[in-house]
Parts: structure tokens; sequence; C-alpha cells
């Protein structure tokens, strides 16, 4: 099964962010991927107000996303952390794409 790498705000409404994550995992697994989703993981044990632990968290993602098919981003609004994976993946030469909510659906959008 192909990885995808989800992509998506989680500081600041972390609680909305998170349930909005899981939509995101789920469509990917809807799709037939694998979602990788390193901010449903890692604040599990890693404290994100805890600036050494959140910058290790980015770095994990990181590592992960270099092991993924493509990285999906959603939502319309870029965090610091969504820049530096999708800076990540077009360094590494991995597809990146785009998707937004219509209708009820995600949908692919050309770039942001």
């Amino acid at each position: 099964m192909e990885r995808v790498f989800i992509c998506s705000p989680f500081r600041g409404a972390e609680e909305k962010n998170v349930e909005l994550a899981r939509k995101y995992a789920r469509f990917a697994y809807e799709k037939g991927f694998l979602p990788v989703v390193p901010h449903l993981y890692f604040p599990q044990f890693l404290k994100e107000n805890a600036v050494q632990e959140r910058m290790a968290g980015i770095q994990f993602g990181l590592s992960l996303l270099k092991e993924c098919r493509e990285v999906w981003v959603f939502g319309d609004v870029m965090s610091e952390g969504m820049c530096m994976e999708i800076a990540e993946a077009d360094h590494a030469g991995i597809p990146i794409r785009f998707f937004v909510k219509q209708n009820g659906e995600f949908v692919e959008r050309s770039s942001l």
C-alpha cells in the first residue's frame, strides 16, 4: 500500500485540527492509501509547548515524509510546520497535491 503524507494545520486550534486531520486520513484511506499523519501521533508523547520537543516532532515527521509517495496538503491556511513540510517535499522531489472541501467533498486543486 502506497503511503501519503497528510499535511494540515495543528497548532492553535489543536482539538479542531486533530478532528480535521482524522478526516483527511480517512479520505486518504478511502482512496486506497496508507495515510501518514505525524501530528496525530507525536503529540501523544511530545510536548507541543516545549520548543525542543516540538522541533523533534517536526524532524520526526520530515523523516517520515521522505518515505511517502506524495504529500497531500489540506486547508487554506499554511502553518509554519506545513511550510517546512512542503519545502522538504519539494526539495526531495516528492509530488505535492492540494485539496479543499467543496460541497462536502474533498477535491484537488492545482496549487495554493
